[in-house]
């Protein structure tokens, strides 16, 4: 379904602006005009085209939904155990997700590719930009993530050399969460503690500064529904629409 996005007419930027200097980061409640988040969320709980991933050290490896059910019990207990074992130390992380191309693509029918292309359009950089306290940021890159039961990711800063990352976000699409079910963006702190921490909740964008220590914790058994969000970079440059 073709779906036409367009920002909340009552975002304060003024005082999203003076936030973020203060903090290198920011909650934007009600980023979307209303029921947006809604058809956008409905959209992407309703797809089949999940791909797990994860990593082993500095490689990544992707599973379709028929590929990972393929697997055995074994293996999936060994590959299980790999993970939870990488997990303890280095930088590890386990979910699903869809990629988009960078700057989305406005006149697709996929929301998510529009979804982008909103972020990426010149009218929304420049109030992102104003936020942000500079002019550099040129596009967004993205992809929705699911986080079921098992899934996480460990502590890093996002700072990637040649990515001209500026800022990263995460639009949250998980309505009525509970903190204990995990799955909360955590900034870590230089003593190990946790500065501060956000609960998902239904159409909110978490904007935060590039490099800046964070992770997303483990979602729990019970959690009753997946930490639903689109995540990705405000970046400088020109995007790369060939890497889809």
């Amino acid at each position: 379904m073709q779906r036409d996005y367009c920002l909340s007419d009552r975002i304060d930027w003024d005082a999203l602006k003076t936030k973020f200097a203060c903090r290198q980061r920011v909650e934007i409640v009600d980023f979307l005009a209303d029921e947006q988040a809604k058809a956008l969320r409905a959209d992407l709980m309703a797809r089949h085209d999940w791909r797990l991933v994860l990593n082993a050290g500095d490689k990544v490896y992707e599973f379709t939904r028929d590929a990972f059910a393929e697997l055995d019990a074994k293996q999936r207990d060994d590959l299980n155990r790999l993970v939870l074992k990488a997990g303890r130390h280095g930088f590890q992380y386990r979910y699903e997700a869809i990629r988009a191309p960078d700057g989305g693509d406005a006149d697709g029918l996929d929301p998510l590719h529009r979804f982008i292309a909103l972020l990426s359009a010149p009218e929304t950089l420049e109030r992102l930009n104003y936020v942000l306290g500079t002019t550099t940021v040129a596009f967004a890159d993205g992809q929705a993530t699911r986080y079921d039961d098992g899934h996480f990711l460990t502590c890093h800063d996002d700072d990637v050399a040649g990515k001209n990352r500026h800022a990263a976000y995460v639009y949250s699409l998980a309505p009525a969460w509970r903190a204990e079910w995990g799955g909360l963006l955590m900034f870590h702190g230089a003593d190990g503690n946790i500065e501060e921490a956000f609960v998902p909740s239904m159409g909110a964008l978490r904007l935060f500064a590039v490099p800046q220590r964070h992770s997303v914790s483990y979602v729990t058994p019970f959690a009753r529904e997946p930490r639903l969000s689109i995540t990705g970079w405000l970046r400088a440059g020109e995007p790369d629409q060939s890497k889809l």
